[in-house]
This record gives structure tokens, sequence and C-alpha cells, in this order.
């Protein structure tokens, strides 16, 4: 009886231990890569306004220095005490809050509205009217500005507050985020309290509001950074020292009192850093609720 020679099994010359070490090391030097990538990136954004917060606290003798020193020596806080005696600070403070406020808590209201009408509502053009609405967002707001500073003049608005916050109450983005937020909510919870003899505004506001915390969080952040941070409208509406908002008083300080540069810094410190520490607080639920909304909406 002839043997039976079995097939020699075939040697592979590049073992699949030998394969998957070297598409490690592949990976590992890859994500190293992209890790020094992104350190060098964070560390240039970071830089200007480390440099910033070092030279407010610098000695205006000893300041702009070539190397640039990251360290304030001698260490001062002179230049913050100086911002006061040039321009009204604290009063352009107290503007600048009444107006991040009023528009924040104005626009979470309306856009609440606003949101819940287009996610739950059934009524004819709704679909149409949230396009034309989204289109908004497509406008810059420099296109409409001469239409909004005649209807404020007609209003008796032009250099007041309100001029700034009343066209703040309308915000299409916020309606939008908040409409794709509670498109995530199961409408099962509507058809119980409705059975159980709810409303439309029991729904919203004992229902919808308090399982959208973490949108409605991010958005106050949002829109009262922007309000803090904006210039172009108090430059437009707004023109005596009294009413001025920080970003247009910065500017003042700069241009018009002919302020030291490193008091110039310290004022930009406090402008920037009350936002900065906030947003570096809640900077988690704000990017959990935005991908939760992009995601799911």
């Amino acid at each position: 009886m002839a043997d039976l020679k079995l097939p020699a099994p075939k040697l592979d010359a590049t073992p699949s231990g030998a394969l998957t070490g070297r598409r490690r090391r592949k990976l590992s030097t890859g994500s190293l890569v992209l890790d020094l990538v992104m350190l060098v990136v964070g560390i240039l954004m970071v830089a200007p306004l480390i440099w910033l917060i070092v030279q407010s606290l610098t000695a205006e003798s000893d300041a702009f220095g070539i190397p640039p020193s990251w360290i304030p020596h001698p260490f001062t806080l002179d230049n913050f005490a100086g911002v006061s005696g040039l321009i009204p600070f604290g009063r352009m403070a107290i503007n600048s809050l009444e107006v991040g406020v009023i528009s924040t808590v104005g626009s979470l209201f309306v856009s609440v509205l606003a949101a819940y009408a287009f996610s739950r509502l059934r009524f004819r053009g709704r679909s149409g009217l949230f396009v034309v609405m989204l289109s908004a967002l497509m406008v810059p707001p420099q296109l409409i500005v001469i239409p909004v500073f005649i209807l404020m003049r007609y209003l008796g608005l032009i250099d007041n507050l309100m001029a700034l916050w009343v066209p703040a109450l309308i915000n299409v983005f916020a309606i939008f985020f908040l409409r794709q937020y509670f498109n995530t909510i199961p409408k099962e919870l509507d058809e119980a309290a409705i059975i159980d003899g709810a409303g439309h505004l029991w729904i919203l506001f004992r229902v919808i509001v308090p399982l959208s915390g973490p949108a409605l969080a991010a958005l106050a952040i949002l829109s009262f950074e922007v309000s803090w941070n904006n210039y172009f409208g108090p430059l437009i509406f707004l023109s005596s020292p009294a009413n001025m908002t920080l970003p247009l008083g910065l500017v003042t300080l700069q241009a018009g009192q002919g302020g030291a540069a490193v008091v110039v810094f310290a004022a930009i410190t406090l402008v920037v850093l009350p936002v900065l520490i906030v947003f570096l607080i809640f900077q988690r639920s704000i990017v959990e609720s935005i991908a939760t909304a992009g995601i799911r909406g």
C-alpha cells in the first residue's frame, strides 16, 4: 500500500505575531506623531493668552523684552489699578453684565418656545418656515445693521443698552440647536402627559426643559460669551461713555485715553478671565451636549 503523503504546510515568512507587532509599532508611532502635532498646536494657541497675562503683571519699563520673559519680574498689580483711573471700568463691566444676562435669559426663553413649536406642534407651513428661519444663519449681521439701526432710532433706543439685548432675543442658532435636542426626547412622554390632561406649556416646562439641562447650559454659556465679547453692536448703537460696554471701552482706553500698553493688557485680562474660567468649568457639558444634538438630531 502506497504511503499517503500529506501536503507540507506552507511556512509563513511573516508570522502573524510579527505582523501584529509591526502594526502596533506603526500605530504607536502614528499616535505619537499626532500627539506631538496636537501638543505644538495647543502651545501655539495658548501662548498668546499666557503672554498677555504675563505682560499685564509686568511693569511698563520691563515689558516687551527680547527674548520675551514668561515669568513676570518684577511682579506688579499696578497695571490693574491703572485701568479704573482711565476709564469707568466698573460701570462698563456692569453694562456688559446687564446686556449679557438679559440677552442670555431672554434668548433662551424665546428659543425654548420656538424650538418646542418646531419639534412637537404640527401646523401648516412648519417645514417651510423652519427653512426660511435657517436661511437667516447665512446672512452676516453687517448686512442688516442699517435696518436694525433705523428701527432702534424709531423706537428711541439709540445710545441705550436695550438696543443691544432686544435684537439678541431672537437667536436662530439656539432655536435650531434646541429643536434638534428636543427631537431626541421620546414623544411617548408627551403622550403620557396628554392622557393625564397636561397642556403644551406644562409638557414643555415640566417634561422637556428638565430633560434638556445640558443643552440649555451649553447655550447659556455660548450666548453669554458672544454677548460679553460683542464689539460691533456697541460700536454702532452706543456713544456715551456711561453706556459703553467693556469691548468698546477697551478701544477707548487704547486710542482715546492714551493708556499704556501694559494697562490695556491688564484690562483685556480682566475681560477675558471670567469667561475663560466659566468655559473651563463647564467645557465637558458643552462638548457633550453639542455632540449629542449633532449625532441624534
